[in-house]
């Protein structure tokens, strides 16, 4: 079982439908994305990707409404933080990092996905993975990379989109 992890994917829709055909091609079971799509246009590209889609927002994601319209059908978009389960595993998925290590210690999950700097990281904090997919974009760093998270394996690797 496989996730497909982005974040502050910032309206570049060359890079968003890489990464559903990443995703799509990958087999992956689950979308999360850990904020700033900004317009709703861009997250449309989410209906492609055939699967549920877990998000939440971003500090650049202006348009709520039209947000949580588009991403409805697909499993929603939430403010921060949001916890879920899936599959007997809680996720904890944010956008901002300031405050990780208060949401490890209140809530323990599994896996905590964040966005927000725009850098890729994959580390153990205790229990829980923490994934930073990085920025799908490609505006700040000029690499556009998301992550896909194996459930069965509980390991994670960045990659890069082409």
């Amino acid at each position: 079982m496989k996730i497909g992890i982005l974040a502050d994917t910032h309206d570049n829709l060359t890079a968003l439908r890489r990464a559903v055909d990443l995703f799509r091609g990958l087999g992956c079971e689950l979308v999360i994305h850990a904020g700033d799509f900004v317009a709703p246009f861009a997250a449309r590209e989410m209906e492609k990707s055939a699967c549920p889609v877990r998000a939440v927002f971003g500090n650049c994601d202006g348009e709520r409404r039209g947000l949580k319209t588009v991403l409805a059908p697909l499993g929603g978009i939430h403010d921060e933080p949001f916890l879920f389960e899936y599959l007997g595993k809680s996720f904890l998925l944010v956008h901002r990092h300031e405050k990780l290590a208060e949401h490890l210690a209140k809530h323990s999950p599994d896996f905590l996905i964040y966005g927000h700097t725009h850098k890729p990281e994959v580390r153990r904090a205790g229990n829980t993975l923490v994934i930073n997919p990085g920025e799908a974009c490609g505006w700040l760093s000029g690499r556009s990379t998301v992550s896909v998270l194996d459930l069965e394996s509980q390991k994670a690797e960045i990659l890069t989109l082409a």
